[in-house]
């Protein structure tokens, strides 16, 4: 009778830790499908903010017609690429067409930059200026919510690796890795200056 009982007892540990383990895989998928979900609102953002950069520069530029149209375009293609990651974020697949959309917005972006340093009427245009401005802060919270994103999707892949929540990742539901998102910084990094006497 001892026996059974203990028998019992163990099995009953071991269905509550098998629970334990599913119940840790849903709250870290979550964590970091609710961090995608600053991502995404931190891109929309930023695309909803350059159509206005455009419009503001569509006039003095109006020879600058493919840098114009090549950043509508990048964007509608980054705009697309994050509607579909936001359905499966995490999903290698998917993450690498977001980072290769937002790869060529970023390129685009620059190009028009660019442009813009050569209209010194432009650069001055207040409006545009403050587009820019926010711009900028839009770009810095996006790289904040994406780092909250790769924590959220690290801690994930570690636990859903670790021993012995691999053993039931698969059959949980929880097939694969998710993706990290990672966007090309263009960003270089500053040398000082060579001093010489």
């Amino acid at each position: 009778m001892t026996g059974f009982v203990i028998f019992l007892v163990a099995v009953v540990i071991i269905i509550l830790y098998v629970i334990s383990i599913y119940n840790q895989l849903v709250k870290l998928k979550n964590r970091f499908q609710n961090a995608f979900a600053q991502i995404d609102v931190q891109l929309k953002r930023r695309y909803d903010l350059i159509p206005n950069l455009i419009d503001v520069s569509k006039q003095a530029m109006s020879h600058e017609r493919e840098t114009l149209q090549e950043v509508i375009e990048a964007r509608n293609m980054a705009h697309s690429a994050l509607q579909e990651a936001a359905s499966s974020p995490g999903e290698p697949k998917i993450m690498q067409q977001l980072q290769k959309a937002e790869a060529r917005l970023q390129n685009a972006m620059s190009g028009f930059n660019v442009v813009v340093e050569a209209y010194p009427d432009l650069k001055a245009n207040q409006t545009l200026m403050q587009l820019n401005e926010e711009l900028a802060s839009t770009e810095n919270r996006i790289a904040f919510a994406r780092q909250a994103f790769n924590d959220a999707v690290m801690f994930y892949n570690t636990y859903r690796q670790s021993f012995p929540p691999i053993l039931f990742a698969a059959p949980f539901g929880h097939p694969m890795d998710a993706a990290l998102l990672e966007f090309e910084d263009k960003a270089k990094i500053q040398q000082a200056p060579k001093v010489s006497f």
